[in-house]
């Protein structure tokens, strides 16, 4: 549904490429995460794919059609939200929803059930000058998915909320994705792209530094190993094929401060008699591999932080 080559692009006043030749595709009924730091290229590529840069080299196409002979039919197959959302003040949450429907061709989603999901019952006909910041973002996704567009761009889609209404959204998004539509997210949020995203891009300096499913790149750059944790004794790692370890190593990722650990190489696992010998020790609290998360996999390949 959205296919990307050899994109570049250069702002008329920049002194170098904002985009450097990045290649992608996101194929229909697939979330694509599209991560990275401000200022790598993120949203340069979200408007281009929007139809509202032009002056691009390469290709960047949505359902075929390149974005740079966008026209009204490009645009009423999108959908689009954003992290700073524009609405008519002086209209109510469901009056806004139902002006910006009218916009667009087609069939349309009743939007009662969207508000009820999203906690915005209550809420349909206040003023959007009564709205939070957060119910704001939350009627933003309605705005975007009413008409049931085949590409949907979402712009940090969960900031803002709370983790119940995050979900919510969440869901929402990959209920879209399962009609069929192709969603282009992009977020700061390395934990909302791992629990909603088929794929992930990091994008760094306009260039894509990796991009795969998360669980693959988790494997790909995490430590072949099992770390396994247990309530501290002085038996604790005392297994010859095992390294003992408090929670202050760097293997604990979250655990408590009073667990202990031992960890094992993941080759050879299960023929390793002193990790059988760990796991029938008493106090034993489980398991884990030392796979990678998103965020430090982020570091590892840019050496920058997501701010």
């Amino acid at each position: 549904m959205i296919r990307v080559r050899d994109l570049r692009f250069t702002y008329p006043k920049g002194t170098s490429e904002a985009i450097r030749g990045i290649d992608f595709a996101v194929a229909p009924g697939e979330v694509f995460g599209f991560l990275g730091p401000s200022g790598a290229g993120k949203s340069t590529t979200q408007k281009i794919l929007l139809g509202s840069l032009r002056g691009y080299s390469g290709s960047a196409t949505v359902g075929s059609v390149e974005a740079s002979g966008a026209d009204s039919r490009y645009r009423a197959g999108i959908g689009a939200a954003f992290e700073f959302p524009c609405f008519y003040q002086k209209l109510t949450g469901l009056e806004n929803v139902r002006l910006f429907a009218s916009f667009y061709p087609g069939p349309k989603v009743d939007p009662r059930p969207l508000f009820e999901r999203l906690g915005l019952a209550d809420a349909m006909d206040w003023r959007l000058a009564e709205y939070s910041k957060g119910m704001r973002m939350r009627l933003n996704l309605i705005r975007a998915v009413i008409h049931r567009p085949r590409v949907l761009f979402l712009d940090e889609p969960t900031s803002g909320l709370d983790p119940a209404n995050a979900r919510v959204v969440r869901d929402i998004v990959r209920e879209r994705a399962a009609d069929g539509a192709a969603v282009f997210l992009t977020t700061h949020d390395m934990a909302a792209a791992d629990a909603t995203c088929d794929r992930v891009a990091f994008i760094v300096d306009g260039r894509i530094a990796a991009c795969d499913e998360p669980a693959a790149l988790k494997r790909r750059y995490g430590k072949r190993a099992v770390v396994v944790d247990r309530e501290p004794g002085p038996e604790v790692g005392a297994a010859a094929g095992g390294s003992a370890a408090g929670a202050s190593d760097g293997a604990s990722d979250g655990a408590s401060e009073k667990t202990a650990q031992a960890e094992y190489p993941l080759d050879g696992l299960a023929d390793d008699a002193a990790f059988i010998a760990e796991l029938r020790k008493p106090g034993l609290l489980g398991v884990r591999t030392l796979d990678s998360s998103l965020d430090g996999i982020f570091l590892r390949l840019t050496g920058k932080e997501l701010v």
